[in-house]
């Protein structure tokens, strides 16, 4: 199975939601990020997908690295994705949709359920902020 390497963020604000987002063309709500331009760090790459995203400016201090954590790919039937997570804090009222982003959500654990979400959220990245979707 081809691998898609990415770079993600579990956002969490201070109600305790967590920030998915969702691309042009696609069903499936992530976490924001995405693939590296060549040379880039994993944190580099969040960096500037988050700018072109969300419209917001982090450096990588704002960043805690998460681990690396693999699953089918939401979008690319067939492929599997191999995302370094990041925690990062943003305000709610400083992120917009911007770029290729269709929409973004805040979501609750209740959420989860009826939410259509990417593999890698549902499977790793939510119980991080979560733990008790952890399965």
């Amino acid at each position: 199975m081809p691998d898609i390497h990415v770079s993600a963020a579990v956002i969490v604000d201070d109600d305790d939601r967590v920030l998915v987002v969702r691309k042009h063309g696609t069903t499936r709500f992530m976490q924001p990020g995405g693939k590296p331009e060549p040379g880039e760090s994993a944190a580099q790459t969040l960096i500037r997908e988050l700018h072109e995203e969300l419209g917001v400016l982090l450096v990588e201090s704002d960043l805690r690295p998460l681990g690396r954590f693999i699953s089918a790919a939401a979008n690319e039937p067939g492929h599997r994705v191999v995302a370094d997570a990041f925690a990062a804090s943003l305000d709610p009222d400083a992120v917009s949709v911007q770029a290729e982003l269709a929409e973004l959500r805040w979501i609750t654990p209740e959420d989860v359920a009826t939410l259509a979400l990417a593999p890698l959220s549902v499977e790793h990245l939510l119980p991080l902020a979560w733990p008790a979707l952890a399965r």
